[in-house]
């Protein structure tokens, strides 16, 4: 018998990684609808913060104890059976469902329900698309991997008309969904532990998008041979972008000082709409015009999208500005691939200041599959500091190291230094920064604390 997690609205919800990107938006999403919901996190974090200030039991560590309290426990794809509160319910016979499941269960019963998928800009364009479909009076329900402060959080719960969400391909997740739109922004290496090479991560892909319904439709990336490949053996309706090819592109793309840019969006030649970013990065304007291709298919007034990306302040963790210490600028991005880092420090150099990068990896298995492209992602900054790899849901495998990453970036050209722990990282920006750098934290873990931690400390000091 299948577990449904409406058997168990009003009772008392266990989450187990709870403070991840996704988990912590369902516990806000489930606390909304009328579940008491509790959890824990391998380690402290804002997201637990933020959760506690809803009133939801959110700790750091392992808790068996509260496992016990539970009518149903949730964990992420993260987490295994060997866990000592999952082993607490098998233990006690309470019933479990993995996170993209939950997820799915909640989509139940949306009239369109659009999936935002693809190896990078998710989160994003999913906030992208939410901003635009609230400014439009369309009362999306929303699920996005990042806060926005527009929301008040990750999640908002709207009609039973729309529900947007992000689909995240780590574990096939995405394959628990059921999207009547799909949005592929690209398909890159990424999860080679889960996928084992590339065929096995675009096959992923296809079984994605085989789950839409005939009159489905996907917007999907025009300069992206794999995705054009998925569309190609697809029957649903297929709408295309891209800054030159596609569907949707791009026509007068100019940048501000601050590197922001603005841009004429065209379908099929046909100028539709002006659209102005706050947000900077070439990226952001593919992200935007997926959105804005979106939401077109939806009938949405594209007026009102214009002005809605023009507000678009952009999601926590993604190039945030954080503060400013010893007259240096601190900025941080949830980017934990080559890719994604390379793609920030793209958009910390249109400030015109010295770059220092400060690279937290992400996960020892990332690291081996991809350890040739974190030694020259960083080489547009002036500094690369790298700390101590963040084992996530992994154990030390002990055949590698963030040193081994250094000594591969400094025989590329690139000047390197291992800072393991927050405490050296901020010794060295301290000692050697200079007022008008830009400092840049990255990765999905917690050196996001980094910035807090020298923010805090810096500002003592300045009392002092």
């Amino acid at each position: 018998m299948s577990t449904d997690i409406g058997d168990y609205l009003g009772g008392q919800v266990h989450m187990i990684g709870i403070g991840g990107s996704s988990m912590s938006g369902l516990a806000e999403m489930l606390k909304k609808q009328g579940y008491n919901v509790s959890g824990s996190d391998s380690s402290e974090s804002h997201a637990l913060e933020a959760l506690r200030n809803m009133d939801i039991d959110a700790r750091a560590g392992h808790y068996p104890n509260m496992v016990r309290e539970a009518d149903i426990v949730i964990y992420s794809a993260a987490i295994s059976k060997e866990d000592i509160e999952r082993k607490e319910a098998y233990k006690l016979n309470i019933p479990q469902m993995e996170r993209a499941v939950l997820l799915g269960q909640l989509m139940r019963g949306f009239d369109k329900r659009i999936c935002v998928s693809g190896t990078h800009g998710k989160t994003t364009t999913c906030a992208m698309l939410a901003q635009i479909l609230i400014e439009s009076k369309l009362n999306p329900t929303i699920h996005v991997g990042g806060r926005m402060d527009s929301i008040g959080g990750s999640t908002r719960v709207g009609s039973k008309d729309i529900f947007l969400a992000e689909a995240c391909e780590f574990n096939r997740s995405f394959l628990q969904m059921s999207p009547s739109i799909a949005l592929v922004l690209n398909i890159e290496e990424d999860h080679m532990d889960c996928f084992g090479n590339m065929e096995g991560l675009e096959n992923a892909f296809f079984d994605f998008l085989s789950l839409l319904p005939p009159d489905g439709a996907i917007i999907a990336f025009a300069e992206d041979d794999r995705v054009m490949r998925l569309c190609g053996r697809m029957e649903q309706e297929c709408i295309t972008f891209g800054m030159d090819i596609g569907d949707w592109t791009v026509k007068n793309l100019i940048h501000d000082e601050k590197g922001s840019p603005s841009f004429t969006a065209l379908y099929k030649g046909k100028e539709m709409a002006d659209i102005s970013l706050i947000i900077g990065g070439d990226f952001n304007v593919l992200h935007a015009l997926a959105a804005v291709a979106c939401a077109h298919y939806l009938g949405v007034d594209l007026s009102i999208a214009s002005k809605a990306l023009a507000e678009f302040k952009g999601v926590h963790r993604r190039f945030e500005f954080t503060g400013e210490v010893k007259g240096m600028r601190l900025y941080h991005d949830y980017g934990h691939n080559p890719a994604e880092m390379q793609a920030a420090i793209s958009v910390a150099k249109l400030q015109n200041r010295r770059v220092i990068a400060v690279m937290q990896p992400h996960t020892y298995s990332r690291v081996i599959n991809m350890f040739n492209d974190y030694l020259t992602c960083t080489k547009d900054a002036d500094i690369t500091l790298v700390t101590d790899i963040y084992g996530a849901r992994e154990v030390d495998p002990g055949n590698i190291n963030s040193q081994m990453l250094v000594d591969g970036m400094l025989k590329n050209g690139v000047e390197a230094y291992l800072t393991p722990s927050f405490d050296d990282t901020e010794q060295f920006l301290l000692k050697y920064g200079k007022e008008g750098d830009l400092v840049l934290t990255m990765g999905c873990g917690n050196i996001d604390l980094l910035n807090e931690q020298m923010q805090i400390n810096w500002d003592k000091s300045e009392e002092r």
